[in-house]
């Protein structure tokens, strides 16, 4: 990545400014302007999340504000409520406090001499969540917004729930949170109030996963800020970005089908990840995109991006299978719009281990009248290698070749292509299944199958058979009745080459993906009454005329010191005396000085996901995390521990919470301690 000095507009800072509220509580903001916007004054940008300003997001903040600022907008990063260095607890996501504090930050940017009164709002992940909920709330001055991967249902496609079933993801993001709550703010910027101000949050902001394992359906809670439930709320246009390697893609489809707006998409190889950082790569030069955006929306210049595409994508090619990738072979493609009349639906019948259709004339004798019903019942070994919901750009977190997992699975796969095929959209599988307990799910992974036999993932998509006419109101299953339910792969833009097999997987469970069933299933599929459904996208000309993406740059790092090495791992552990399993997985960012501050910072979570042998009662999630701060003889840590089991009726929860500071005095001396023991009902989940 090149790091710009020189921008169109030399830029100043402000550490920290608060920002009064309705109900007299201050949210803590920096800012980054051009020089003399006090008396010329610009459009302001904000992005408005939890994960501290003053630190944790400091180096990425320092990639990308001052660069949007050196091209003449004011910049406001703000704290929410209960994080960083803002007043209050955080007590969930996405709260109607959450949304009414942006909507008064938004008119007090407003307000101030250096803007003009035009406001713009982009995020990642929550940021992206948020951007859109409050473009619903039509603040007046909210003239257009950037939503980076976020989604616009909160349970159908996001960390918790997928299909109706209970994500692993849902665990592992309630840890992230426990952590970051569990923070308290900088003596440095609240002065003395920060102790009482941390105790205020180690007492309030509670027990996450709780909350959201308290709502396994499609409830109120989830639909109050669910924008699919009104997508006209919002009344200005909107950026919509995402990776096929993240878990928000499906949103975008959506948005740009149901927006009333001007809406604009791109979608890359990327995981979890601004694109200008995008890993896998090839990173794009993303704020260049974003300056254009913005030019264009809040100044009113002519930059071109009327005339462009309204989805642009990157078609992978075929690649053998890894956990990581420096980059995905492709090219870019683009659709005027959404859905695109150019894609067209190619529907493959299952057969005997086959999939039949996609090679019309060497396949027509394949076609066989009454295939026997195929049978599974999966070892919960397949998904071990299944990677994480969304890559977070900590790799090895892709899924690797596939075969080990097709082991346990139903396989249906193509005869050798004839020529290549591509698509781009959201497979469906339509499939005639029936299963021996009253609940049970299903997992469907397409493949590319290269001629040395070797399978790479492309997309998959989960199925909780209760929720098979949608999950507002669930409904068990009669055991040995047939079911036509419809089960939608998450979206892809792939290309399968000549002389590949395109492979379709079917297994009854997909852990550590998902959550498995209360009960081990027997599933039983006719293949005479089920099609895959592939969305072929032929080349277009637009394709050779695409405006090109310029390299990846960004402002200059934040200048900081390396005190622990980082380590990243993914290690599936297997004990025959015991049959144990288990993934470990280590995300531990070392520890580092922030150079211009003097803070340094500690951050460590590892995750655990095991059973034994097959047994769906033994399934366990276990995550610990380390947070430590210190500056001087201001030294605080933090370290959390949560457990997951299950049994056929409930979902067990074991969740501990240390807070440590030192004293020059009595050293190291917990300060803070909390247990909690819950019991959760499943309710055909």
């Amino acid at each position: 990545m090149e790091h710009i000095t020189n921008f169109p507009h030399a830029i100043k800072s402000r550490e920290n400014e608060f920002i009064p509220v309705r109900d007299g509580a201050q949210l803590a903001s920096r800012i980054w302007m051009p020089e003399g916007a006090e008396d010329n004054p610009v459009p302001a940008i904000l992005e408005y999340i939890p994960y501290r300003k003053r630190d944790v997001t400091r180096g990425r903040d320092a990639l990308n504000h001052p660069y949007i600022a050196g091209h003449g907008y004011a910049c406001v990063r703000i704290d929410m409520r209960g994080s960083g260095d803002s007043d209050g607890v955080l007590e969930d996501e996405y709260l109607d406090a959450e949304h009414t504090d942006a909507v008064d930050a938004i008119a007090w940017i407003a307000r101030q001499p250096w803007c003009d009164g035009n406001v713009g709002m982009m995020g990642i992940s929550w940021g992206g969540f948020n951007s859109l909920q409050v473009a619903a709330k039509r603040p007046p001055e909210l003239k257009a917004i950037i939503s980076a991967s976020a989604t616009e249902d909160l349970y159908v496609d996001n960390m918790h729930y997928m299909g109706g079933c209970l994500l692993s993801d849902n665990l592992s993001e309630a840890t992230v949170m426990f952590a970051f709550n569990s923070l308290p703010p900088d003596p440095e910027i609240v002065g003395d109030r920060w102790r009482e101000m941390w105790h205020e949050r180690l007492r309030g902001s509670g027990l996450w996963i709780e909350k959201w394992l308290r709502h396994q359906h499609r409830d109120d809670y989830w639909r109050r800020v669910s924008i699919n439930e009104d997508y006209g709320s919002i009344q200005c246009p909107v950026f919509a970005v995402g990776g096929w390697a993240d878990g928000y893609t499906n949103a975008i489809f959506r948005l740009l089908e149901h927006l009333e707006v001007p809406c604009r998409a791109l979608i890359g190889p990327w995981g979890h990840k601004y694109p200008h950082t995008g890993v896998p790569g090839p990173a794009i030069g993303f704020l260049d995109e974003v300056v254009r955006w913005w030019d264009h929306w809040l100044k009113g210049r002519d930059t071109g991006l009327s005339a462009e595409p309204a989805l642009r994508v990157w078609m992978q090619d075929s690649v053998p299978p890894r956990t990581s990738y420096g980059d995905r072979p492709g090219r870019w493609v683009a659709e005027e719009g959404w859905p695109s009349s150019r894609i067209s639906e190619k529907r493959l019948q299952l057969g005997e281990r086959s999939l039949i259709g996609m090679n019309e004339v060497t396949e027509i004798a394949e076609r066989r009248a009454d295939s026997p019903t195929n049978v599974v019942q999966s070892p919960l070994s397949v998904g071990m290698f299944a990677g994480k919901w969304a890559s977070y750009a900590a790799p090895p977190d892709l899924p690797s070749d596939q075969r080990e997992e097709d082991g346990g699975a139903l396989v249906y796969e193509t005869s050798r292509l004839t020529e290549t095929v591509e698509i781009l959209g959201l497979p469906r599988l339509l499939l005639a299944v029936s299963a021996d307990k009253p609940n049970a799910m299903v997992a469907a992974r397409l493949s590319d199958v290269a001629p040395n036999g070797e399978a790479t993932r492309v997309t998959y998509g989960l199925l909780n058979l209760t929720h098979r006419n949608g999950s507002a109101n669930p409904e068990p299953l009669e055991p040995g009745k047939t079911y036509r339910v419809e089960l939608q792969l998450n979206g892809v833009a792939q290309s399968f080459p000549a002389g590949h097999k395109i492979r379709l997987a079917l297994s009854s469970s997909y852990w550590p993906l998902a959550w498995p069933s209360p009960e081990a299933a027997t599933l039983s599929i006719e293949p005479d009454h089920s099609e895959l459904v592939l969305p072929v996208r032929p080349p277009a000309p637009v394709d050779e005329s695409l405006r090109a993406f310029g390299p990846p740059a960004a402002a200059p790092e934040l200048a900081t010191t390396r005190l622990i090495a980082p380590e990243h791992h993914w290690k599936v552990t297997r004990d025959l005396a015991s049959g144990d399993s288990t993934l470990e997985i280590v995300n531990d960012q070392g520890e580092f000085r922030i150079d211009e501050i003097g803070t340094v910072v500690r951050r460590a979570t590892t995750e655990w996901f095991s059973f034994a042998n097959n047994d769906v009662q033994s399934v366990r999630g276990e995550t610990r995390t380390v947070r430590r701060l210190s500056r001087g003889v201001w030294q605080i840590e933090v370290r959390t521990r949560t457990v997951m089991t299950s049994t056929k009726t409930d979902f067990r929860i074991t969740a501990e919470l240390d807070a440590w500071e030192f004293d020059d005095k009595q050293g190291d001396r917990r300060v803070y301690s909390e247990n909690w023991e819950r019991e959760i009902p499943r309710s055909l989940v």
